[in-house]
């Protein structure tokens, strides 16, 4: 009947279907907002037409806003002639009809229709909030109408997806059709059935009211995780407007408040990351012909708090997977490990206990390797010491079948050395999950000289498969992400020698954004590990800068939770890190032995003395070629270490410091700290021509 590029409107009888035909996931791009009301004002012309459906084609109905419009000088369209207020005045009536996403502008399009189907697979939300924004399309007014304020708030400050049945049940959704059932031909049969039905229910035309403390409740409710930051804030500000004001009223207050929100820093920040998590995944020097093995049987050797974790990733995103160790005790020992955290996981009531079932039976416990024999992928994950990794790789290559490959979890150690006890060279690479690995989003994989473009597009693909962000890191020490991290870890412990304690670098480093100090963190992980690391790199440089507070405590048997007591004390049964006198003297008495001069801190000398010495050292990563981008830094840094995404990433928050400030501070700390402080060369070269970290030219990828 009518076309267009981007949306389309089509008769099937006495109903018109208005399509949305914006691949890949009908994102509200250019064209689609006034291809929907030109189809709409063409179907209400029409004396024909007794009904409308609005529906996607391809994987979605509407996936949201096109995220590249926010913070432009995009013109919108004033309020009362947007889709959402244009389909809600439509004097017939109008059936949303959902398949995959109805998110942000997709869902505010949808409760601008009169009614709304889906199918059982579907999703909707508003997850404004995580891009530094709220609904602003009349969201946060018309979803407290059909759910109500507590809920409404809920959804709106979470951004969380809610499933199709989910959203029946709190009155989003009109129906959710049977599985199986044609979208399409339901809406169309929907869409006759309500054609005569008058008057037209519209949400805007439904009141609510909540009691006041609610708005106070939620905003306590959200300190912690909300903090230094405005948009969940103005969030629970608009749904308190669609309480306290008519719906007209409350457009208006909505659309002050996200005009506050669109160009504030922190949308800038949030915005910045959501792209460079999509930038990450492009490995622009591999063939573009060139497809991941669809791997079906995966195994983990060592069941261990890492390999547990790495098994439970697997389980949970529907994978059979196999698990085995050196010993039956520490198989089951794993196993009991793992029945554990899901446990923990059903008490909390983020896991159905028919769910842990579930993801229970996918994970086997084997004796040996030949029972992984023919599996087509398996991660390694047994002790970080390469002459423990190496005879496994080896019995590995001797008895997996020829095609399949072998990655390693290993967090540092050199990939091309362990790759060498292989006769398999090409099928090898490292898949470094970050710990817990059943929780934490980065795997990170490294690229060994040997290993096949389609090895390397598996692993990256096998991240993908269970959730994880993955990020492609070159073969160096440390890798991409610990190697930029250890100056902040050598750095933090430095500070203690000159008189800070841990509890004032771990309050500096949460107030910053973390949800935990740097110090609360290395208990949590355990300080043996670090410890080992330290060795290993002291033998291979005679040059490096020991820690001995550290080493002092490791010494000691202090490794953390698991001895109760690290850099702090733990009672018996809580985490909670409390500070510990026995440390300060530990601190007191290594400082004056080595003859450090002590001083006072202020919060930003901390936070730069950490946060600049990994500027520095990312800096000379991507100028010896171990990482693509700037951004896959800062994509590493959000998921792997916990770097507060409101600030972008470290490299985008060091330009907002400024790029020659970096260098200029640094350099000044080279002169009076020594060689540790050495600006790198790219941040020398980027200072002399002021161009920001996010746009440096890194060496061709070694």
């Amino acid at each position: 009947m009518s076309e267009s590029p981007v949306v389309r409107l089509e008769k099937d009888g006495d109903v018109a279907l208005i399509i949305v035909n914006y691949p890949p996931v009908n994102a509200l791009g250019p064209g689609v907002a006034d291809g929907i009301v030109d189809c709409l004002n063409k179907a209400n012309a029409d004396p024909s037409v007794k009904s409308l459906v609005l529906m996607g084609d391809g994987r979605s109905f509407i996936a949201g806003a096109d995220i590249r419009g926010f913070g432009t000088n995009r013109k919108r369209p004033p309020i009362g002639q947007r889709t959402y207020d244009v389909m809600d005045a439509s004097p017939k009536p109008i059936v949303a009809a959902i398949h995959g996403y109805a998110l942000g502008g997709g869902l505010e399009n949808a409760m601008g229709c009169h009614y709304r189907i889906a199918v059982p697979s579907a999703k909707v939300g508003l997850p404004e909030v995580l891009i530094g924004i709220l609904p602003g399309g009349g969201g946060t007014q018309r979803l407290p109408r059909l759910v109500g304020a507590q809920t409404a708030l809920e959804m709106i400050t979470s951004g969380r997806h809610v499933p199709a049945p989910e959203a029946r049940k709190l009155g989003i959704l009109d129906e959710v059709l049977p599985e199986g059932t044609d979208l399409r031909s339901a809406a169309v049969a929907y869409a006759r059935k309500v054609a005569d039905v008058r008057p037209l229910p519209r949400v805007r035309d439904k009141s609510v009211t909540a009691d006041p403390a609610i708005f106070d409740a939620m905003r306590k409710s959200i300190a912690r995780r909300a903090r230094n930051q405005t948009a969940p804030y103005h969030c629970i500000a608009a749904v308190e407007a669609a309480c306290t004001m008519d719906f007209e009223a409350g457009i208006r207050r909505e659309n002050e408040l996200f005009l506050e929100l669109e160009n504030a820093d922190e949308a800038k920040a949030l915005r910045y990351a959501f792209f460079a998590e999509r930038e990450v995944a492009k490995l622009p020097d591999l063939p573009k012909d060139v497809a991941p093995y669809e791997f079906k049987d995966p195994a983990v050797i060592g069941a261990g708090t890492m390999g547990g974790g790495i098994a439970m990733s697997f389980a949970d995103f529907g994978y059979d997977v196999k698990i085995m160790d050196a010993t039956q005790e520490a198989l089951d020992r794993g196993m009991e490990r793992i029945k554990a955290n899901y446990a923990t996981s059903v008490k909390r009531g983020s896991l159905a206990q028919e769910e842990m079932e579930r993801r229970l039976a996918r994970i086997h416990p084997v004796a040996g390797y030949d029972d992984i024999k023919d599996c087509d992928v398996v991660v390694e994950a047994v002790f970080e010491r390469m002459d423990v990794k190496k005879p496994v790789f080896a019995k590995l290559d001797e008895v997996m079948r020829p095609d399949a490959f072998l990655f390693s979890n290993t967090s540092a150690l050199d990939m091309d050395d362990l790759a060498s006890v292989t006769k398999r060279a090409d099928k090898v690479a490292g898949t470094h999950f970050f710990s817990p690995a059943n929780v934490m989003k980065l795997l990170e994989v490294v690229r060994p000289a040997e290993a096949s473009p389609q090895t390397l597009m598996t692993a990256m693909a096998l991240g993908r498969k269970i959730g994880k962000i993955s990020a492609m890191a070159g073969n160096t020490d440390g890798f991409v992400a610990n190697r930029s991290r250890a100056p902040f870890n050598s750095e933090m412990v430095i500070l203690l020698e000159e008189g800070c304690l841990p509890e004032q670098v771990d309050k500096v480093m949460v107030d910053f954004g973390y949800p935990m100090g740097p110090f609360a963190v290395g208990d949590l992980a355990g300080l043996d590990i670090g410890a080992e690391g330290r060795k290993r790199r002291a033998a291979a440089n005679p040059n490096y800068r020991k820690l001995p507070i550290a080493d002092k405590l490791v010494e000691m048997g202090r490794y953390g939770q698991k001895t109760g007591a690290g850099w702090y004390r733990y009672e018996k049964g809580d985490r909670t890190p409390h500070p510990d006198p026995e440390v300060a003297a530990i601190i007191k008495q290594v400082a004056a032995e080595m003859g450090v001069p002590q001083k006072d801190f202020t919060d930003t000398e901390i936070l730069q003395r950490l946060l600049f010495s990994s500027v520095n050292e990312a800096c000379r990563i991507l100028e010896e070629g171990k990482a693509y981008r700037a951004s896959d830094v800062d994509v590493m840094w959000l998921h792997g270490f916990g770097f507060p995404r409101y600030r972008g990433g470290l490299m985008y928050w060091a330009d907002g410091i400024g790029v020659k400030n970096v260098y200029n501070q640094i350099a000044a700390w080279h002169q009076q700290y020594g060689e540790r402080w050495a600006p790198s060369k790219l941040l020398r070269e980027l200072a002399e021509t002021n161009t920001p970290f996010r746009q440096a030219k890194p060496a061709p990828f070694a």
